[in-house]
């Protein structure tokens, strides 16, 4: 009796990496089924009725796509827990005084657990995305998750949220090509997609700004406050801690001897903390609600390479692990950027062994 073929559902959006992603499934022979999420948008942002991951004109092109290709194409009505589970995420992260990162919970929540069940649900043995990352299988039977052939398109950061049981059901077709390369697969296999620009990040903002968005659906984080210099002195008064980041030198709307960068925000006294340039970097950080791909660090105490952004290049620092839900960093060298609500990502060569949300950093 002939065994039938692996059953993929690929994650679509209408752009060129889901696109050949489903493509290349395909060539290879497995059973593909495309599937899109209709995610939630405020229309009152600028007037954009839909999620930039999931217009119309997307929608239109990832159907013509499956079609095309000749697989069967779904879509998923997701915009109430979408709005649950990620804007909400959003939105309390900047009542906490952070700068969370959407995307992370995006993956988390809703690929890798709303989509998943789903794709589940259809007796799929897979879930396939365009992200730029690598799978590997490890000597004891579990899966290491590497960063993408192409560093300047890497998504391993964003995935860094994802454990065993979400990985063993994971592929990522175009993580193994450069992004020209893809570009170029797409046009020799026809798909009239291959110039088409990514996708944007924080995709329910419509049109408008991620300070509007909150002005209108959290305006008590918009609160005016003090601008207090690390000696304790009051210079000025800030319109909101969320229109700040760390590192922030433009807008700060203060005259001083010196030019004048944001270190820190302190959302209990609703102060924003500047300082000098001299003063900006700092080379230690928390990490809380850690998450290890491969179940647990590697050691109580290791070296690593860190990265605390998305576009960061991770760097060189000593890992330590004071319990299961934290680890701290303490880096080679100074960053200017750390960031409380961005996630810690911990490397070890091109493998991704997890992260955590910065909570502290000195």
């Amino acid at each position: 009796m002939k065994q039938r073929a692996k059953r993929v559902v690929v994650a679509m959006s209408g752009g060129v990496d889901s696109s050949v992603a489903a493509a290349l499934l395909l060539r290879a022979g497995f059973d593909v089924v495309g599937m899109m999420m209709r995610l939630w948008s405020d229309p009152a942002m600028g007037g954009a009725a839909h999620n930039r991951c999931c217009t119309p004109t997307q929608m239109s092109d990832a159907r013509r796509i499956a079609d095309q290709l000749g697989i069967p194409f779904y879509v998923l009505d997701t915009q109430e827990v979408f709005r649950g589970e990620v804007v909400q995420f959003f939105i309390d992260g900047h009542r906490n005084g952070h700068t969370p990162n959407p995307c992370l919970e995006c993956n988390r929540r809703i690929r890798f657990e709303w989509l998943l069940n789903h794709a589940l649900a259809l007796d799929a043995d897979y879930l396939a995305t365009g992200h730029y990352a690598r799978l590997t299988a490890d000597a004891a039977g579990g899966w290491r998750l590497r960063r993408g052939v192409d560093q300047n398109k890497d998504q391993s950061y964003v995935l860094s949220v994802l454990g065993q049981a979400q990985l063993s059901r994971a592929m990522f077709p175009v993580g193994d090509y450069p992004k020209a390369r893809v570009r170029q697969l797409a046009a020799e296999l026809g798909l009239d997609v291959a110039g088409r620009q990514d996708s944007q990040d924080l995709c329910f903002l419509g049109k408008g700004d991620y300070r509007d968005f909150l002005r209108l659906h959290a305006p008590d984080v918009m609160q005016a406050g003090p601008i207090v210099a690390t000696s304790g002195e009051v210079l000025g008064e800030h319109n909101g801690l969320a229109n700040y980041t760390i590192g922030q030198r433009k807008g700060l709307g203060l005259s001083y001897r010196e030019p004048l960068y944001v270190l820190a925000t302190n959302p209990l006294r609703n102060a924003l903390i500047v300082g000098t340039r001299d003063q900006l970097g700092r080379d230690w950080l928390r990490a809380e609600s850690v998450n290890w791909i491969g179940g647990a660090p590697p050691d109580p105490q290791f070296r690593a390479q860190v990265k605390i952004r998305y576009r960061a290049q991770p760097q060189p620092a000593e890992v330590v692990v004071p319990s299961a839900d934290s680890f701290e960093v303490r880096f080679d060298e100074p960053q200017r950027d750390i960031t409380p609500g961005q996630a810690a990502v911990v490397y070890v060569g091109d493998t991704c062994l997890g992260g955590g949300i910065i909570a502290k950093f000195s």
